[in-house]
């Protein structure tokens, strides 16, 4: 599995945050808003269609993770590395501007989904 291969936005679209891929497919990462977005999709198929992952509650620090209908069958190492993948595309090359609260240093946040 590779890591993120474009950084940022990729000029067509404000919303498009940019691709990553595995062995077999390409994602495409897509946020809500251009500024600080609340939520992002994750997206694959040829025709971009498939939606694989939607994370929600970015701007409060409730984050909610929902699968598609393929994709919450995945094995929990799978979805982990989707996640991991999703969000360094989505923050990457972005200044975060959201308004969610800074954890704690001894804190770990997680998608509760």
């Amino acid at each position: 599995m590779n890591y993120p291969n474009a950084a940022g936005n990729s000029g067509r679209n404000p919303l498009e945050r940019g691709t990553f891929r595995d062995d077999y497919r390409t994602y495409t990462v897509r946020a809500s808003s251009a500024n600080a977005p609340d939520s992002f999709q994750v997206l694959t198929g040829e025709r971009g269609d498939d939606v694989v992952l939607v994370v929600s509650g970015l701007n409060s620090g409730e984050l909610k993770a929902t699968w598609g209908r393929y994709w919450a069958g995945l094995k929990p190492h799978s979805k982990i590395w989707i996640e991991e993948q999703a969000f360094r595309t989505v923050y990457s090359g972005h200044r975060i501007t959201a308004s969610a609260p800074v954890p704690d240093s001894g804190s770990v946040r997680y998608c509760n989904g």
